[in-house]
């Protein structure tokens, strides 16, 4: 579908102003009656050469850590983007002796972006999985199995950390 010029500098002024394509296409909706598949308002967006804005992450409120416990929450904090160059299945261990092993997948489960295998402290396993809608699975191999607490937290830290070093971050 062709637009006029009207509307392109519409498109424009929406993406400049920060509007997702979700946004964009909502928009022209509601404003013009234009009805316009999301892969034909990116198509639009890459033709006009507008420049779509990564919407800035929230940030989380500032913690002080308890004395000795800075390290444990997040062993990489000082560091920019230099992560180790660990194996993927390397064991994470937080400051209480909790120790989780994750993996990820070097061909990814049907239906996921990313996926992989964790063993928590306790030696029970579980598969993994983000899929493209970015929802989080996780199944154990124990049906009904809860993970510690403090196994989550140390899986979540280390999950984060492997998916940037893989450039998901």
């Amino acid at each position: 579908m062709e637009l006029n010029l009207e509307q392109r500098q519409a498109v424009i002024d929406w993406v400049a102003k920060g509007a997702s394509l979700s946004e964009v296409q909502k928009m022209l909706k509601e404003q013009f009656g234009i009805s316009m598949t999301f892969m034909d308002v990116r198509l639009l967006v890459l033709e006009i050469g507008a420049e779509l804005k990564d919407k800035p992450e929230p940030k989380a409120p500032a913690e002080t850590p308890a004395a000795g416990q800075g390290a444990a929450n997040d062993p990489y904090a000082d560091e920019d983007e230099d992560y180790p160059d660990s194996e993927t299945d390397a064991p994470l261990s937080d400051g209480a002796g909790t120790q989780v092993s994750l993996s990820l997948d070097r061909v990814m489960a049907p239906g996921a972006m990313v996926s992989g295998e964790v063993t928590f402290s306790d030696g029970v396993k579980a598969r993994w999985l983000i899929d493209q809608y970015g929802r989080f699975g996780l199944e154990p191999a124990k049906p009904g199995y809860q993970p510690a607490a403090a196994d989550l937290q140390a899986f979540q830290t280390q999950l984060r950390l492997e998916l940037r070093r893989h450039g998901y971050g």
